[in-house]
């Protein structure tokens, strides 16, 4: 039944992206952002320094030691003059990412962000403690390791645009993989958005969306990738303000067997998936692991629905969904699956 009304949204969408519409504007009641939960801490004992901090400049003493704000997380937010939705929508992103996952793609056109304004929801973007706006803090007194750097290859191939060893450092040599809606001549803009990020701060993370959950909230979750496991985890922690969560190729979850899935039943929960999953051992391994989550959701009385593209006829997505050439069809999907849930006027 689900998944025969997503068929059918699919192909009227098919028509719409075809022939195209005019975009009214946006009535904007305001914009605005904010930083949200971290924490204080005071250092002692490091030696002063000193340094030239603009050219020509004399020299000033550095002091390191003091007070310091550390481990907030940073977000952005557009609120409407009239919106549809009933909660506002909050996207957050994945590993080695910030919140312009969301913004305006690689290529150019408009992003998910603006999708879901025009579709009429409040909608927040955030960068996550230690990306983007959220500021870093000092190695090894507060960030307890050194950060690690993704190269272009890896991003090509993990996020499923080409195949393995199909990068190279020569665009015109680089193979993607057949029929890819990722716009690859944008690829190498795209890696300009990737953004350092730690091994050990999980728990800070954690700690700033229950904080952001909690200030914001109700809304709705749209989280992608390394975001999943966040999200899951602020849905139970406040169940009652989390209205829906939508995880869109998450490549993590809490553990299914240990998970207090009665607690989350009341939030609904969609699964989102693009393709050639099964061309690649470690996608085959996290979709296996989501879909076991998922069916613990729905056997404890939730609802646990999922889109698999290629199930649908879309075909050629990578694990970048909001930047692929058709990815304003696969958020309508998703706003459509959330109007199912009544969480639109």
């Amino acid at each position: 039944m689900v998944k025969n009304m997503f068929r059918v949204a699919a192909a009227a969408l098919g028509l719409a992206t075809l022939f195209g519409c005019a975009s009214p504007s946006l009535q904007v009641a305001e914009i605005g952002s904010f930083h949200v939960g971290g924490r204080a801490v005071t250092l002692s004992g490091l030696p002063p320094k000193e340094l030239v901090f603009t050219p020509g400049a004399p020299p000033l003493k550095l002091d390191p030691n003091g007070d310091f704000e550390v481990e907030a997380l940073y977000a952005r937010y557009t609120r409407l003059a009239n919106p549809k939705a009933k909660v506002p929508l909050l996207l957050w992103h994945g590993g080695g990412l910030a919140g312009t996952t969301f913004e305006t793609k690689p290529d150019g056109q408009p992003g998910w962000e603006n999708f879901f304004l025009r579709a009429g929801y409040d909608v927040y973007v955030s960068d996550a403690v230690e990306r983007g706006r959220a500021s870093w803090a000092r190695y090894p007194e507060i960030f307890k390791s050194e950060p690690f750097f993704r190269p272009k290859k890896e991003a090509w191939e993990l996020f499923r645009i080409g195949d393995t060893d199909s990068y190279a450092t020569d665009p015109a040599r680089r193979r993607a993989l057949p029929g890819t809606q990722f716009p690859v001549a944008a690829f190498d803009q795209f890696a300009k958005q990737a953004i350092p990020r730690w091994g050990t701060n999980d728990a800070a993370t954690q700690a700033a969306y229950d904080a952001y959950v909690d200030k914001v909230c109700p809304c709705v979750i749209v989280v992608h990738s390394q975001g999943g496991n966040f999200a899951f985890n602020s849905a139970l922690k406040y169940p009652q303000k989390v209205k829906a969560l939508v995880a869109v190729e998450t490549s993590g979850s809490p553990n299914p067997d240990t998970y207090d899935f009665a607690r989350v039943k009341g939030v609904p929960m969609l699964w989102v998936w693009g393709d050639n999953l099964g061309k690649f051992p470690f996608w085959e391994r996290i979709a296996a692991q989501q879909e076991k989550f998922r069916n613990n959701l729905m056997r404890a009385g939730g609802t646990g629905d999922r889109i698999v593209l290629p199930e649908l006829g879309i075909t050629g997505n990578s694990h970048m969904l909001m930047m692929d050439r058709n990815s304003d069809q696969i958020a309508t999907l998703i706003d459509r699956w959330l109007a199912k849930q009544g969480l639109k006027n």
